[in-house]
């Protein structure tokens, strides 16, 4: 019996106290750190909104840690409770035993009842604190994946920040080369525009004297009549005559321009829009496009370059005069030829 008495002295006046003030600062401790880590991963979602989809993907592992630390802190409290619990019924079995020590002559049965009582309590007591060590090792394990996961979002955002410099540096460049292409285009049209001008001399000076072939814009303009009669494909003397003088200045541009400018001339074909339907011809759009091809093919045979040739035809749609007088009908019958980039 003085053993009992001893070991419950010992046992409620050195262990109590200082293990209900270790939960307590341990459960303060545990406050603390969730208070902490609830601002960190506001601050963190707040940074890490809109990055990418691993960084939502890590944002749901931290809600979920999340959880684990609040369903542990539930868990915590309810041990709280308990050893608040087996506490009081420590204080009573302890009250029960100085009773017990008071009546020890007359009833050693109930003695022993109670310290086997007090063996099975202590024994509850050893278990509920192998459950809190668990707690702690579970916090700890939780508190080194949120270390790690941290570790992964600061890796992330280096990596974005990386990504995002490198996708501003390709632009810039971009942006240089789309400047430098421009200027070189610029330049190209320039050239071509100084060939085009020499090319339109050349022409008005071979077939100078001719009211009814002009320069239109950036356009040389032939009446359809200086080439063809009503109606058709086939060249008039006239038209053989002025196609010459054309195919001897197209000849002397292709000498002249540079091989890297890319260039043609284009041949379009133009009709008015009184309509027409002949087993050769069933619409303006197949005469227009017949007497471009009719140029073409007459150039190519004087030795001007397929490549350099394209032939187009119009129809009526695209008129100068959008009169129907006979002289409005006679400007809208024409070949069109424009020198070009392809």
């Amino acid at each position: 019996m003085a053993y009992v008495r001893s070991r419950s002295r010992r046992f409620s006046g050195d262990f109590w106290p200082g293990f209900v003030d270790a939960m307590a600062t341990l459960l303060l401790v545990l406050t603390f750190l969730l208070s902490m880590f609830m601002v960190s991963q506001y601050f963190v979602t707040q940074e890490a909104s809109g990055k990418d989809t691993a960084l939502k993907r890590l944002m749901r592992q931290i809600s979920s840690l999340t959880e684990m630390l609040a369903l542990e802190k539930g868990k915590k409290a309810s041990l709280q409770e308990e050893l608040a619990a087996l506490t009081a019924s420590l204080a009573l079995e302890k009250s029960k035993n100085a009773r017990l020590q008071g009546l020890i002559g007359a009833g050693s049965e109930k003695a022993k009842s109670a310290a086997a009582r007090i063996g099975e309590l202590e024994g509850k007591l050893s278990e509920q604190q192998q459950i809190s060590a668990k707690a702690l090792a579970q916090v700890e394990l939780l508190n080194q994946q949120l270390l790690a996961l941290r570790r992964q979002i600061a890796a992330l955002e280096s990596a974005l920040e990386a990504s995002e410099r490198k996708d501003k540096e390709s632009k810039a460049r971009i942006a240089d080369l789309g400047r430098r292409l421009n200027v070189a285009l610029a330049r190209k049209v320039q050239e071509l525009s100084r060939y085009r001008s020499d090319f339109f001399g050349r022409l008005r000076e071979l077939l100078k004297g001719r009211k009814d072939i002009r320069i239109v814009g950036d356009r040389f303009v032939f009446q359809a009549e200086v080439l063809f009669p009503s109606g058709s494909a086939a060249f008039n003397p006239e038209g053989v005559e002025t196609l010459n003088h054309l195919a001897k200045a197209i000849k002397e541009l292709e000498r002249e321009i540079p091989k890297e400018i890319n260039w043609v001339l284009r041949v379009d074909g133009h009709t008015d829009v009184r309509p027409i339907s002949t087993p050769e011809f069933p619409s303006n759009w197949e005469l227009s496009t017949a007497r471009a091809i009719s140029v073409v093919r007459y150039l190519i045979g004087q030795g001007v370059s397929p490549r350099h040739l394209m032939a187009a035809g119009f129809g009526e749609f695209q008129p100068l005069d959008p009169g129907t007088s006979e002289e409005a009908l006679r400007r809208n019958r024409r070949i069109e030829l424009k020198l070009t980039t392809r």
